[in-house]
């Protein structure tokens, strides 16, 4: 390998100094500081203080606590249910052969990337008086609420396991059958002790997204239930009570941090005691597969297709009649009173904001990911590495609600006074992407082969020209879906948005939930066409993102579509760290 030129080495220091500093200082300002700011609010009184008063003042109220249970319950029943639904399907998705699976993954991989506002809408739709379902007497009730939390997280649950699954080793089950082991015999005892590592990683996951669902259970339960998101809300909205939100916040930091806890041992100990192969050639359909292909398609068909579908043809119905209405009103200006403007300007409100919001993602994720995949000899430097990846990795592990609770009260003084700046809510948008950014670049840029970098470097490249001509053609894939996902994301924010947002310039989300907390047909059949519009320019932009990379790269193989799911180097085995993307 060529020596440096002694100007490039100082080029090198200096991007790499740019490429550390820049997102080290982004997540210090508009992550660590405003949550270091929340947790203090409560430990201080309001003399600034030292004060812990606070946490048995909140902590012995009646409601806290309701809300402290129905979140721990609700959270772990849609959990327990969306692990016991996903074997069947992990089992058929991936390790079973039949034509239209693909298509089939993609309609399961629908759900994780539609907005929470118009997952709340869909089955409010569903289970609302007039509904397809209202028989069930199911609006406003704790079990809508489990049932819009399975939607969410079946499909990853699916994926974590599935992605496991398809690497073990059959020779196992195998040898057992051969034995005399009948299939569910050898279901339990063997391949199910070998998924263990899956399903935790997977439950403590669903746990710390059903525990920080903020969007669905407004909308699907209103006031009737409230949960730590819910109540962190109303506290801070409501009540104007900033001390005890804190306090409700710090507990809840608890909880998501344990669930990362688990998630971190399930993939050490998977790691461990797991021998992974390559990808299992799926097999054909047998006789004895046909309980979980049934089961599976009734489970896509019910919970995840049948929502879906109803909304799209709830929003073109008013008073029972069809009518293109609830789409025309959506660009009048006085189409309802809840609304001082057109439905539509809010859709280019949101557009404009995920721009912003992807490009700022964009830029501080692709340069964590650039530094991540890097691999010293030092062990020190490596630490250091380790040490950025947790670092970046905790905005997974804090909810939205918190993060935009944490700009409301930390970002309100000279020099960081952003609460009149129309840029607040593309940061706290930003903020919460990045993170989704560095898992889906890093593992691409870690699985480039080191000896085309060490050709291109004996040639005479610089470090400069390996990154731009070598690593960033490989890795433009991951980009592309990696602006797609962050667009997507920023588009249905709710949480952080609906507490930086201006009232007079509210994202769509924000429309979408005035619109269907009025009793009125016009505010819900509007409600309905803006979350079909949603979700369609969301879905969409994923969509072209895929076309885009099919026309420019023909020849490489779809890689496995759960992005969202990767963990970082310091929460994940080796066998996780594979190319993804949805």
């Amino acid at each position: 390998m060529r020596r440096a030129h002694p100007l490039e080495r100082v080029s090198l220091f200096l991007a790499v100094t740019v490429a550390v500093g820049v997102p080290v200082v982004f997540l210090t300002i508009f992550f660590l500081y405003p949550t270091a700011s929340l947790i203090l609010r409560g430990f201080v009184n309001e003399a600034g203080q030292w004060d812990l008063s606070g946490f048995p003042e909140v902590l012995a109220k009646p409601r806290v606590w309701r809300a402290i249970r129905f979140t721990i319950s609700l959270s772990t029943l849609a959990t327990l249910i969306s692990l016991l639904l996903a074997v069947p399907g992990a089992w058929v998705l991936y390790r079973l052969s039949f034509p239209g699976r693909s298509l089939i993954r993609g309609l399961v991989a629908v759900p994780f990337v539609l907005p929470s506002v118009v997952v709340g809408v869909a089955f409010r739709t569903l289970f609302a008086e007039g509904g397809l379902l209202n028989f069930l007497a199911l609006d406003g009730t704790a079990t809508a609420v489990v049932i819009g939390m399975v939607f969410f997280n079946y499909s990853l649950a699916v994926r974590t396991i599935g992605n496991l699954w398809v690497r073990l080793d059959p020779r196992m089950e195998e040898a057992a059958r051969t034995l005399g082991g009948t299939t569910g015999r050898v279901f339990f005892t063997v391949t199910l002790p070998r998924l263990l590592p899956a399903i935790s990683a997977a439950g403590a996951l669903i746990f710390l997204f059903c525990a920080t669902s903020f969007a669905l259970v407004l909308i699907l339960s209103g006031t009737s239930i409230s949960t730590v998101e819910t109540e962190i809300y109303f506290l801070t909205t409501g009540l104007l009570d900033l001390r005890s939100a804190a306090v409700l916040s710090i507990v809840q930091l608890g909880v998501i941090g344990l669930s990362l806890w688990v998630v971190k041992r399930a993939q050490a100990y998977a790691a461990k005691t797991q021998k992974l192969r390559v990808d299992v050639p799926a097999r054909p359909v047998s006789k004895n597969d046909l309980p979980a292909v049934a089961f599976t398609a009734i489970v896509v068909g019910v919970l995840l297709l049948l929502p879906l579908g109803n909304l799209i043809l709830a929003s073109l119905h008013r008073k029972g009649q069809w009518t293109f209405s609830n789409y025309t009103d959506l660009f009048a200006a006085n189409a309802v009173r809840v609304l001082k403007e057109p439905a539509i300007y809010a859709l280019g409100r949101s557009l404009l904001i995920a721009f912003v919001a992807m490009l700022i993602a964009l830029l501080v994720g692709v340069l964590v990911a650039i530094v991540l995949s890097r691999r010293p000899r030092q062990k020190i430097l490596n630490w250091g590495l380790s040490g950025l990846d947790v670092l970046f990795a905790l905005p997974l592990g804090v909810s939205a609600v918190t993060v935009g609770f944490g700009f409301l009260i930390a970002l309100d003084e000279p020099p960081l006074d952003f609460r009149s700046s129309w840029w607040l809510v593309p940061l706290a948008q930003a903020m919460v992407a990045v993170p989704l950014v560095v898992r889906i670049v890093t593992p691409v840029l870690e699985q480039i082969d080191r000896r085309q970098l060490e050709v291109a470097q004996v040639l005479g490249a610089s470090w400069m020209r390996v990154l731009t001509a070598v690593e960033f053609p490989l890795v433009s894939r991951s980009i592309v879906l990696a602006a797609a996902f962050s667009s997507a994301m920023s588009l249905g924010e709710f949480g952080a948005t609906s507490f930086v947002a201006r009232s007079a310039e509210p994202t769509l989300p924000l429309v979408i939930y005035r619109l269907v907390s009025k009793p009125g047909a016009a505010e819900q059949g509007m409600a309905l066409a803006a979350s079909v519009i949603l979700a369609l320019v969301a879905a969409g932009l994923l969509v072209a993102a895929e076309a885009w990379f099919d026309r420019s790269h023909p020849h490489s193989p779809s890689p496995e579509r759960n992005t969202p799911i990767s963990f970082p180097r310091s929460l994940s085995s080796q066998s996780e760290r594979k190319v993804k993307g949805e």
